[in-house]
Formats: structure tokens, C-alpha cells, sequence
């Protein structure tokens, strides 16, 4: 059951999550309504719980992206519900080639480009219709600043986000004449395991509540593609002005990150 006062809607999903959990306690205020989404439905109920006490109203759903389908579906059936205002669509499932093997394995390919890619995408997709038929609407996908570099011990990983960054972009100009922001927030490594494990990743740790803030700052503001920290702007510069045969050796160096990185 949706409220009958006047809220504002937000969908979260990957509320879940380390990062989904902080935007979700974040954006939580008194007249605002949060749909959290996530495939852990006892800490959805934690996010629950944290948003409620905040004075917002909160609602879950317990969804696998995997299912691109079924989600899309369920946005829309929400949205006519009780229209959306904005939505920050998180997915980060991230993961690595298995140590001794030279490419990943085709299933972790294919599930990784369903949920980090696919599967926000239509839903952004989904709801980029309606708010532009509305008229007004904040759509925030978030990436990685994995996405900007060819990472060969996690080609699944920094391809879907890449593709995602692209989409956003083209998102973006597409409904921006009918009042519609969209904002591609790329992360670079959160105080979490995934992080934890990346290489060089300790020196630039960010927790998921700061990464969290600076998003939401960023939506805010209007922008088009952020990248926090700044450091890995300055990367991805870097990655492209290099020439491509120094680009491949450094890369091709990388370390495998620790298993628990994935």
C-alpha cells in the first residue's frame, strides 16, 4: 500500500548493498517515500527499519536482476502505482577470473552484463518514459571507474559498466529536452571486500557513506558523468592519452586481485 500524502518517491535498488544501504539512509526525510530493492531481504529490512527511523515511509522488494524482465515489469507497476521522482539504480555485482585461468568463465560474462548492465539500463530505460512524459524526473545510474579501463583479470566487470557509462550518456541527451536529468556516478573502490581486494585499492578507499554523499551531491547538481575520488579522473585520462602498446603492458601487469575481491 502507497501512501495518499503528497511524497516524494525514490526508488533505490541494490538497497541491499553497502552503497545502496548508505543512499538509502541518506535520502530518507520526513515526506519521502523510499521503494528498496535488493536480494538479501533480512538487510533490506535493516535499511527498512534505519529509513523509517529517519521519518521517511519505506517499502521492499526482494528482486535478482538476473531477471530483466521481471524487474522492468515490477518498475513500471510501481511507477503507475505511485509515480517515481527519482530513482538511483545500484548494481555493482563484480568478480574476477578464477586464479589459473586465462579468460572468465562465459557464465560469470553473462551474469554480470544482465545485472550491471542490462537490467538497470531497461529499467532506466522504463522510467526515463514515464518522466518524460511527466515532464520532470532524476535518474542516477551508478557505475565505475572500472568502466573506463580494459581490466584483464575482470573484462566481465569493467565491460558491463562501460557499457553502462555509454548508455547513460546517450540516456541523458536523448531526455533532456522533456525535463529529465541523468546523472552516471562511477565509484572507484568503497571500504568493502570488492574494494578491499583491487590492487593499490587500500590507498583509495572510499566508505559507501562518503561515496554516498558526493552522489547525491552530484544528482543534485545536474551532472552528467561523475567520478569520485578525483585520482581516478586523473586515471582515466591518463588511460587514454597513453599510447595503446603501453596502455596493454601495464594493464596486462596488473596483479589478480585477492579471491575475497570479488
Amino acid at each position: 500500500m502507497y501512501s495518499s500524502r503528497n511524497q516524494e518517491r525514490i526508488i533505490v535498488t541494490g538497497a541491499s548493498g553497502a552503497l545502496g544501504g548508505a543512499l538509502a539512509r541518506l535520502l530518507a526525510r520526513p515526506g519521502v517515500e523510499l521503494s528498496l530493492w535488493g536480494r538479501d531481504a533480512a538487510r533490506l529490512d535493516v535499511v527498512a527499519g534505519q529509513v523509517r527511523a529517519a521519518g521517511a515511509e519505506a517499502s521492499t522488494r526482494r528482486l535478482d536482476l538476473t531477471d530483466g524482465p521481471g524487474a522492468v515489469d515490477a518498475v513500471l507497476a510501481d511507477d503507475a502505482a505511485a509515480p517515481f521522482a527519482q530513482s538511483y539504480l545500484v548494481a555493482g555485482l563484480g568478480d574476477v577470473r578464477a586464479p589459473g585461468d586465462v579468460v572468465e568463465d562465459p557464465a560469470l560474462v553473462l551474469r554480470l552484463a544482465q545485472v550491471n548492465f542490462a537490467a538497470p539500463a531497461a529499467m532506466a530505460a522504463a522510467l526515463a518514459g514515464r518522466m518524460a512524459a511527466r515532464g520532470h524526473g532524476r535518474i542516477i545510474l551508478i557505475g565505475s571507474a572500472a568502466g573506463h579501463h580494459a581490466l584483464p583479470f575482470a573484462a566481465a566487470y569493467s565491460g558491463s559498466k562501460a557499457g553502462l557509462a555509454r548508455f547513460a550518456d546517450a540516456l541523458r541527451i536523448a531526455v533532456k529536452p522533456h525535463g529529465v536529468t541523468v546523472t552516471l556516478a562511477a565509484p572507484g573502490f568503497l571500504d568493502a571486500p570488492g574494494g578491499r581486494g583491487t590492487p593499490g585499492g587500500q590507498r583509495l578507499l572510499l566508505s559507501s557513506e562518503e561515496a554516498a554523499r558526493r552522489i547525491v551531491r552530484a544528482a543534485r547538481a545536474g551532472k552528467a558523468h561523475y567520478v569520485t575520488p578525483w585520482p581516478f579522473a586523473a586515471l582515466h585520462l591518463v588511460d587514454a592519452l597513453l599510447p595503446r602498446a603501453l596502455r596493454d603492458r601495464v594493464l596486462a601487469a596488473l596483479p589478480l586481485p585477492d579471491a575475497e575481491g570479488g
